[in-house]
C-alpha cells in the first residue's frame, strides 16, 4: 500500500516500488480535457491549470494519452517524434512543469507509448520512402512486394483494425505494412535499431521523472515475418477476437510469443530507476495470455478487458473477476479494471444497452434505435462504479466518468475525426462519442473547456454535467467518487477477496478485509443487507433496503 502523508497526498519521497499495485489511475485525453489558449483544442497547460481537480478527487496518478507531434490521423496515436510534444499542446518546458506541479500534488505521471507503429510524417518513414526497396532504411518497417504478375495486390490478406486491406502501395511498387491506418506503417521489431531506438525513449521520459507508461497495442509488435508471409484465409481473422482459432503464440501479427523478449528488455530499463518505473500493457488477448505481459519481469500489469465487456450480470461479473484475480495472482501481478477509456462506449451508455446491441449500429442511429434511459445509466454506472473500487488491484478511470457523463452518440457525422469513420466506409462511426472535451462549467465558451470552442461540438446537457453544477452536491456522481476514493484509501488493507456464498441471487457480495464489505444488487428488486455499518451506497437505500441496480459498501 502506497505510503501517504498526514494531508492523505501519496508520499513520493517513499519511493515505494508497488505504489502502482492498488493505485487509481486517471486517464487523461489531452486534446479533450482542458484548452488553455482557446484554439478549441485540449493542452498541456490547461491539465496543469486542472490538476487540481484530480488531487482533489482523490487518484494515486494520471495517464496522459498520446501528445505527441501529430497530423491526428488517428487522435495522436500517429506520433511524428517521440520525444517531443506537439506544438499545438505545448513544448517539453510545459510537460516538465505540467509533471512538476502534479509531482508536487502527490500525483505519479503515467505516458502512453506507441510502439507498434509510427506515424508516416516519422523522419523513418520519410527516410523509407525515399532509399526505395532493399534499403537499411526500409527494414525498420514491413515493406514487402505485392503479389500478381505486376505485383499490384497486397503481399497477404490481412485486414486492418479500422477496415479494409492492412498494405498499402508506395509509388515504386512495393506495399507497407499497415494494421491501423496508412497514415500508421508498422515498425519492424526484428530490427535492432527499432528496438535501441525505444529503450532510448523509456529513457528519456523516465530521466524526466515519468512515473509509469501505457503501452498501446502491447500484443502486436513482434510478427512472423518469415518468407512467404502467411494469408489468414479470412479477413475476420485479422481480428484479435479470432486468436483463439489459432494455437496460442502463432498467430502472424498478435500476442506472438516472442514478443515477449521485447518486454523482458524493458523490465531491465525500469528497474534501473528508484523507484522503478511501472508499466501496462494494452493487450487485447485472452485472460490466461494477458497475464504474460503483465509479470514481474515484463511490464507488470495489463489491462483487463473481460471486466470492461462484461454484461450487467452477477453471475457473468463474478466469473471474470475471480477469473481476472486467478489470472493476475499466477502472474504475480495485480488485477486491473476499467469501465470505461478513449476506445469504447462510456459505460453510463453502454451499460443500459440490450446485451446483443451491436454499439456500431446504436451510434449510427444517434443513439435511438435502442434509446438509453440517461437516468438508469446513470444508476447503473454509479453502482458499478463502486463495485469496481471495491475489487484488489488498481482501477483506472476515464476523464468524466466522474461526472457520470454518457455517450454523445448523435454527434453529427461531418464533424467526425475518427478515421474509423472513413476507412470503413461511413459503416462504423467511431470513438468521437467518448471523445467529446470536458464540461467544467455550467455555461460559457464550451462550458470551461476553454475561452473558445471545443474540437467537437458538446450538447447542452453537459452543462448539468459540469464540475461547476456538481462540486459541493450531497449526492452528486462528482461527490461520490470523491468520497468513495477517500474512504478506498482508508480501507485498503491487502489484495485479497472472499466471496460470500450465501447471497441472494443476482447480488454479489465480497470482503475485502475485516473492516470493508461490498454488495451490488444487480437484480430487479431490493435487497436485504447484511449486518454491519453502511459505509456509502450508490443510490438511497430504499426502507433500509438495497435497490436494483446499487452498490454498498459496509464495514461487517
Amino acid at each position: 500500500m502506497t505510503v501517504r502523508t498526514a494531508a492523505g497526498t501519496p508520499d513520493l519521497s517513499s519511493q515505494d516500488p508497488d505504489w502502482w499495485r492498488q493505485a487509481v489511475i486517471y486517464q487523461v485525453y489531452p486534446r479533450s480535457f482542458a484548452d488553455a489558449d482557446g484554439d478549441g483544442l485540449g493542452d498541456l497547460k490547461g491539465i496543469t491549470q486542472r490538476l487540481a481537480h484530480l488531487a482533489g478527487l482523490g487518484v494515486d496518478a494520471l495517464w496522459l494519452s498520446p501528445f505527441y507531434p501529430s497530423e491526428l490521423a488517428d487522435g495522436g496515436y500517429d506520433v511524428d517524434d517521440y520525444r517531443d510534444v506537439d506544438p499545438r499542446l505545448g513544448t517539453l518546458d510545459d510537460f516538465d512543469a505540467m509533471a512538476a506541479e502534479a509531482h508536487r500534488l502527490g500525483l505519479k505521471v503515467i505516458v502512453d507509448l506507441v510502439p507498434n507503429h509510427t506515424s508516416h510524417r516519422h523522419v523513418w518513414f520519410r527516410e523509407a520512402l525515399a532509399a526505395g526497396p532493399g534499403s537499411a532504411a526500409r527494414d525498420r518497417y514491413v515493406f514487402r512486394d505485392g503479389r500478381g504478375p505486376r505485383g499490384e495486390l497486397p503481399p497477404t490478406d490481412w485486414q486492418s483494425v479500422f477496415g479494409g486491406s492492412a498494405w498499402r502501395r508506395v509509388p515504386d511498387g512495393q506495399w507497407y505494412l499497415h494494421l491501423f491506418t496508412p497514415e500508421q506503417p508498422d515498425l519492424n521489431w526484428e530490427n535492432e535499431e527499432v528496438r535501441a531506438d525505444f529503450r532510448g525513449t523509456l529513457k528519456f521520459w523516465s530521466d524526466r521523472g515519468v512515473d509509469g507508461f501505457r503501452v498501446d497495442v502491447a500484443h502486436a509488435l513482434a510478427k512472423d515475418l518469415g518468407e512467404p508471409l502467411r494469408d489468414l484465409g479470412a479477413p475476420e481473422l485479422s481480428s484479435e477476437a479470432a486468436l483463439a482459432r489459432f494455437e496460442p503464440g502463432t498467430h502472424p501479427f498478435y500476442d506472438r510469443d516472442e514478443v515477449h523478449e521485447i518486454y523482458r528488455d524493458w523490465r531491465k530499463i525500469l528497474d534501473a530507476y528508484t523507484p522503478p518505473r511501472m508499466a501496462v500493457a494494452e493487450a487485447w488477448v485472452p485472460g490466461a495470455r494477458r497475464a504474460l505481459y503483465a509479470r514481474p519481469d515484463e511490464l507488470g500489469q495489463a489491462f483487463n478487458f473481460e471486466y470492461l465487456q462484461a454484461r450487467w450480470d452477477a453471475g457473468e461479473l463474478r466469473e471474470v473477476i475471480a477469473g481476472s484475480l486467478a489470472d493476475a495472482a499466477a502472474a504475480g501481478a495485480s488485477a486491473t479494471w476499467v469501465l470505461s477509456n478513449h476506445d469504447v462506449v462510456r459505460h453510463a451508455s453502454r451499460l443500459v444497452l440490450p446485451p446483443d446491441t451491436d454499439t456500431d449500429a446504436w451510434l449510427l442511429s444517434g443513439g435511438a434505435a435502442p434509446a438509453v434511459d440517461e437516468a438508469a445509466g446513470l444508476r447503473r454506472a454509479r453502482a458499478a462504479t463502486l463495485l469496481m473500487l471495491a475489487l484488489p488491484g488498481s482501477a483506472y478511470i476515464y476523464q468524466g466518468e466522474e461526472l457520470g457523463l454518457p455517450e454523445v452518440a448523435d454527434l453529427p457525422t461531418e464533424v467526425l475525426q475518427d478515421p474509423i469513420w472513413e476507412q470503413t466506409g461511413h459503416v462504423r462511426k467511431g470513438r468521437d462519442g467518448c471523445r467529446v472535451p470536458l464540461p467544467w462549467t455550467v455555461d460559457g465558451p464550451s462550458y470551461g473547456f476553454g475561452p473558445g470552442g471545443s474540437w467537437l461540438p458538446q450538447p447542452p446537457s453537459f452543462a448539468a454535467y459540469s464540475v461547476e453544477a456538481q462540486d459541493g452536491v450531497a449526492g452528486s456522481t462528482l461527490e461520490l467518487y470523491r468520497t468513495a476514493l477517500k474512504l478506498r484509501r482508508e480501507l485498503l488493507d491487502g489484495e485479497t477477496l472472499t466471496w460470500a456464498e450465501d447471497a441472494p441471487p443476482g447480488v454479489l457480495r465480497f470482503d475485502r478485509s475485516a473492516t470493508w464489505r461490498c454488495v451490488t444488487n444487480l437484480s430487479e428488486t431490493a435487497v436485504d443487507l447484511p449486518a454491519g455499518e453502511v459505509l456509502l451506497t450508490s443510490a438511497p437505500l430504499e426502507d433500509g433496503r438495497l435497490g436494483p441496480d446499487t452498490t454498498a459498501w459496509l464495514a461487517p
